[in-house]
């Protein structure tokens, strides 16, 4: 059973930092995506940053230039640095994966932003 364990959440002051890990029970070489996704509590669950396997990465708008997605296929993990945080970053962020046409959820980590 293919696993993923996300870790890095937190409490942080707006303005802050954190890196969210995402870490893979299995190789995640040829893995399609690799994303993080948020869900704020009585709102729906979002896309935050998206990592394809030739290279290339999407992002919700309101995160363009505050978080970057990174995969680290030696690892099997992937990353979200996220910068200039903001009190609506608020969520659980859970890590997605899409393998061999197969789509993998983790159990998601708490990111609260304090004003």
């Amino acid at each position: 059973q293919v696993q993923l364990v996300e870790t890095g959440g937190g409490l942080v002051q707006a303005g802050g930092s954190l890196k969210l890990s995402c870490a893979a029970s299995i190789s995640i070489l040829t893995a399609n995506t690799m994303a993080w996704y948020r869900q704020a509590p009585g709102k729906q669950r979002e896309l935050v940053a998206r990592a394809s396997i030739g290279g290339s990465a999407n992002y919700l708008d309101s995160v363009k230039g505050r978080f970057t997605i990174s995969r680290d296929n030696a690892k099997n993990t992937v990353y979200l640095q996220m910068d200039s945080l903001k009190p609506e970053d608020t969520a659980i962020y859970s890590c997605n994966a899409v393998i061999s046409g197969r789509i993998y959820w983790g159990q998601g980590t708490q990111v609260t932003v304090s004003s």
